[in-house]
């Protein structure tokens, strides 16, 4: 099972590490981002500092060679006028692209410069100001001592005393804020795989772990149905989690297929002895007359197949109960059905029954299995009693009441609830053909509680043994 792509081991593994692998990409991004957008600000506030710097020495009246300017390589510096003519430049200084103004060259003295220049007037700012706007802020390469690289430049304006206006482009190196958001981002791309190995790791370690039992479980079932002991238990872990449970539904299965496979067996061999004894009857009375014809008993044979059908008939009846069937039901009144059951075994029985009919109520179920339940209770009593079998009929809270009571020995506490197993006889003195197959009363309770009703037995006022039967009306509180 662990190592098969489809086990529930291996989704677990697959499905854990997809979702942290997702989270951890959402989380790697989210830090590159919020680191490159610190490190951004940063860097951009460093460039207006450094131009405001400057522009607020231009304001305050330095002169444009005494102007105390940065190291080039850290903040490059130009001034230009709104012409774009280069006034000032840090020291090294030979290229700069991205800010607007032209490359570098020489600025002009002052006293050269025309008179023209003075002219310009800034309709914003006054002699001696610096702009308070947000700067002008782009990115751009500039190229100190031959070498060139990437800077964040922050344009700013300001005038001179004479109010001449000039824009300062100051620049901060950007090469810190690359190194360190790609040094964060190979970090992440080394370290992601090598965390997304190790929750797969512990994830199949522990899912593994979290599975032994199961697989114990599975292993020890599969024992039990090659070898077919259903003694046998899987064993339950002590971690009292739904596998335990699980473990232990298990062994209650097996308890209750144990139970029913053991039921089986018995009935199996009850059945074999119940037909042993008809049919060695029959071979002998045959083997008789095959010898002597005029010895032949045609009434003892009639009686011994009739019985022998019967015995049949109840048995492929409990065989159908067991395995589930459930033959389609209708509404059945049942008072009628008694009727018919009492008036047949008035005709036929050794003791007629009398019965007292209150009511007719409605049952839901099958009539012919309804029939058999009242025809075994009156047959059992009509063996038992010895003058007297009564039976009743009525309705009581939702439910149809069926009583059949007799005079004869009764049935003692100990034994009413041992007289619905199958091939149960109490008087084992009463000779077989008196004494049936002891399956009547077994099939009487299978019948009714598949009617989803109740049977008992208790003492009879005329001292015999009252059997009481349950059914839920249909329509009533009990109904189905």
């Amino acid at each position: 099972m662990a190592g098969r792509l489809s086990s529930v081991r291996a989704q677990t593994t697959v499905g854990a590490t997809a979702v942290v692998a997702g989270a951890l990409i959402v989380a790697g991004l989210a830090v590159v981002l919020l680191l490159r957008a610190n490190l951004a600000g940063k860097t951009d506030l460093e460039a207006e500092v450094t131009a405001r710097n400057v522009a607020s020495q231009l304001a305050s009246g330095a002169r444009y060679g005494d102007l105390e300017l940065p190291d080039a390589r850290e903040h490059p510096v130009q001034v230009t006028d709104e012409d774009g003519r280069v006034l000032a430049a840090s020291r090294g200084l030979e290229a700069i692209s991205g800010t607007g103004s032209p490359d570098v060259r020489p600025a002009p003295p002052a006293a050269q410069r025309g008179d023209d220049d003075d002219d310009d007037d800034d309709d914003d700012l006054g002699p001696g100001e610096v702009s308070d706007d947000a700067p002008r802020l782009s990115d751009g390469r500039a190229t100190v001592g031959g070498s060139s690289a990437d800077y964040r430049f922050a344009a700013v304006e300001a005038t001179t005393p004479r109010d001449e206006t000039v824009i300062v482009h100051a620049g901060s190196d950007l090469s810190v804020t690359q190194d360190a958001v790609g040094t964060a981002a190979r970090a992440m791309l080394v370290g992601l795989p090598l965390l997304l190995a190790v929750v797969a790791g512990v994830t199949w370690l522990v899912t593994g772990r979290a599975l032994r039992p199961v697989e114990a479980v599975r292993a020890e079932l599969a024992e039990i149905t090659a070898a077919g002991d259903l003694f046998r238990r899987v064993p339950v872990p002590d971690s009292g989690d739904e596998i335990a449970d699980l473990a232990a539904t298990t062994n209650e299965t097996l308890a209750r297929l144990q139970d029913s496979a053991a039921r089986q067996r018995g009935f199996v061999a009850d059945a074999s002895h119940e037909l042993r004894s008809p049919i060695a009857s029959l071979r002998t009375q045959l083997e008789v007359a095959a010898a002597h014809p005029e010895l032949l008993d045609m009434d003892g044979l009639v009686e011994d197949v009739v019985r022998l059908q019967h015995l049949a008939a109840d048995l492929l009846l409990l065989a159908r109960i067991d395995a589930g069937e459930r033959p389609p039901r209708e509404t059945v009144a049942l008072g009628t059905l008694v009727r018919d059951e009492v008036t047949h075994r008035a005709a036929s029985g050794r003791v007629p029954p009398r019965s007292s009919i209150e009511a007719d109520p409605a049952v839901t179920g099958v009539p012919r299995q309804l029939s058999r339940v009242v025809g075994n209770l009156l047959d059992n009593a009509g063996r038992h009693a010895d003058q007297v079998v009564r039976l009743s009929l009525r309705e009581e809270a939702g439910q149809a009441v069926i009583q059949v009571a007799d005079d004869g020995p009764g049935v003692p506490p100990g034994d009413r609830d041992r007289i619905f197993q199958r091939f149960v006889r109490l008087d084992d003195a009463r000779s077989r053909d008196e004494g049936g197959s002891g399956l009547g009363l077994a099939i009487a309770r299978d019948l009714v509680v598949a009617h989803g009703g109740s049977i008992t037995v208790g003492e009879a006022p005329e001292g015999g043994a009252l059997f009481e039967v349950r059914l839920p009306v249909s329509g009533g509180a009990g109904g189905r």
